[in-house]
């Protein structure tokens, strides 16, 4: 097993394994779920499409003047620099209504909206950062968008009172169910252990939010994408995983769900607001260990869920060395057995962080079929869908025109801070016309052109000669006062 493990270290390219590594062959005789390409809005000729793919020059794609996009939101991204074949991130901008259910039951995964600009508004960013293909990326932006919208229209009630409070319990038909018995209607008899006091009984109901109740659909309409996702790859071809970013407004609200390792920031007033945390194998360390403590067969015999400082040789055993499991935050001794010389479920820093030696990100959709290395053991079962959903009110604040949410796959991340994008960012607003439609895109680009970079002999290079980023980039700068501009 070692030997593998060294093998699939080895291989590793940007996180994954070379695309076909852990997918069944079967996959290859199945058509796609959707065809290859590049976000509708930009709407690329073929010759663009091609000219998208050039790993030499990495051209930075960028909307078309006269192309708006909701909000006046700016957009750009550019190819990896020779990682993979073609650009396996991709992006969704939607502007959809969430409507009051008629009778007839609708199927959120092919319905698109009819834009009568009828119901409640809801806009909707998303950036999907594929790996190991780009098949689990490109479904998730053409359809999370409408399974959320869906979900959020069976509780169209409860969205049309954002001054309630959310019923504890819906009758079947999703209307608010009536505890008190209907006029002479016969009462089923008390429960001996329920609590009849109504005081006590009041003190005992939790009060639910309205934004909690949303964030919730946000959560449970990702866990439907993944096992969307699963379901259809009995009949396409979908490949791979992805890192799911989106922002959702609503009702005066901003909600940020992120499941992987992109993320979102939002610039007010010179102020940096994160809006995401990043998922790695280091940032769920005991998450990940204490699913392989609970469940070691799913280690499949090969792997340890104990950290060490580094590999331990045969020669070490019985003598003491540190350690941290699940239940640790610093570090103890212990005395190495036999077990111990097992390869770690997490190994590496930082970047080079890894999950079973495979995967260098914990949630995400996708990657069903993944498994280790030349094994049979499946990562799956490691790898979350649910995002962590933070809430901007937008309501509560005065924006201007440079005040933006940035969001960002890791391709920039990686070589620019918050701070170094927000004063980008920044900078270039302040030298545009604040009334040019296009300033939003243009920032976009000329931040991709900086955490690209330069092509040198020495690879592509930053102002300071620091490697810049070889992976995909995709960003949108979404203006915070974008509503007003549509109202």
């Amino acid at each position: 097993m070692i030997s593998k493990v060294k093998n699939a270290m080895t291989n590793l390219v940007g996180g994954m394994m070379p695309h076909g590594q852990g997918q069944g062959c079967e996959q290859d005789s199945l058509p796609p779920r959707f065809p290859y390409g590049r976000p509708d809005f930009l709407d690329l000729t073929p010759e663009l499409l091609q000219y998208s793919t050039e790993h030499a020059s990495r051209p930075v794609l960028a909307l078309k003047r006269g192309c708006r996009l909701p909000w006046k939101t700016g957009y750009a991204e550019v190819i990896n620099a020779g990682k993979s074949m073609l650009n396996e991130d991709q992006a969704s901008c939607e502007k959809l209504f969430v409507k009051k259910p008629s009778g007839k039951h609708r199927n959120s995964t092919l319905l698109e909206d009819n834009r009568d600009g009828t119901g409640i508004p809801l806009h909707f960013w998303g950036v999907f950062d594929g790996h190991a293909g780009s098949g689990a990326a490109i479904m998730a932006s053409k359809l999370l968008h409408r399974i959320i919208r869906d979900r959020l229209e069976e509780i169209y009630h409860l969205l049309e009172d954002p001054a309630g409070v959310p019923p504890i319990c819906l009758a079947k038909n999703g209307s608010p169910y009536q505890a008190e018995a209907k006029k002479g209607a016969a009462q089923e008899p008390e429960d001996a252990d329920s609590v009849s006091d109504s005081a006590v009984r009041f003190h005992m109901e939790k009060v639910v939010s309205l934004e909690s109740l949303v964030m919730g659909v946000i959560e449970t309409a990702f866990t439907q994408m993944d096992d969307l996702i699963q379901r259809e790859k009995a009949s396409y071809a979908i490949s791979g995983g992805c890192c799911a970013l989106a922002a959702i407004h609503l009702m005066g609200k901003l909600y940020v769900a992120n499941a992987g390792d992109s993320r979102a920031i939002i610039v007010r007033n010179n102020e940096v607001i994160p809006m995401t945390n990043e998922f790695t194998p280091e940032s769920e360390r005991q998450r990940l260990q204490y699913l392989g403590f609970l469940r070691p067969e799913l280690l499949g015999n090969e792997f340890t869920h104990i950290e060490f400082p580094r590999r331990i040789q045969h020669s070490e055993l019985g003598k003491k060395m540190l350690y941290r499991d699940h239940s640790m935050t610093g570090w103890a001794y212990k005395t190495i057995v036999e077990d111990d010389l097992k390869f770690p479920l997490i190994y590496g820093e930082g970047k080079k962080a890894r999950v079973m030696a495979t995967i260098g990100v914990t949630r995400g959709l996708g990657d069903h079929d993944l498994k280790v290395y030349n094994s049979n053991i499946y990562i799956k079962p490691f790898l979350s869908c649910l995002p962590e959903v933070k809430v901007y009110n937008g309501e509560e604040h005065k924006h201007g025109p440079d005040d933006v949410l940035i969001m960002g796959t890791d391709g920039l991340w990686d070589v620019t801070t918050d701070r170094e994008v927000a004063d980008a960012v920044s900078a270039y607003l302040s030298c545009c016309d604040p009334s040019d439609p296009m300033r939003y895109t243009m920032a976009a680009q000329d931040l991709l052109m900086r955490s690209r970079g330069v092509l040198k002999e020495r690879g592509w290079r930053l102002p300071n000669d620091k490697l810049g980023s070889g992976d995909d980039i995709t960003v949108f700068i979404i203006p915070l006062a974008g509503q007003e501009s549509e109202t």
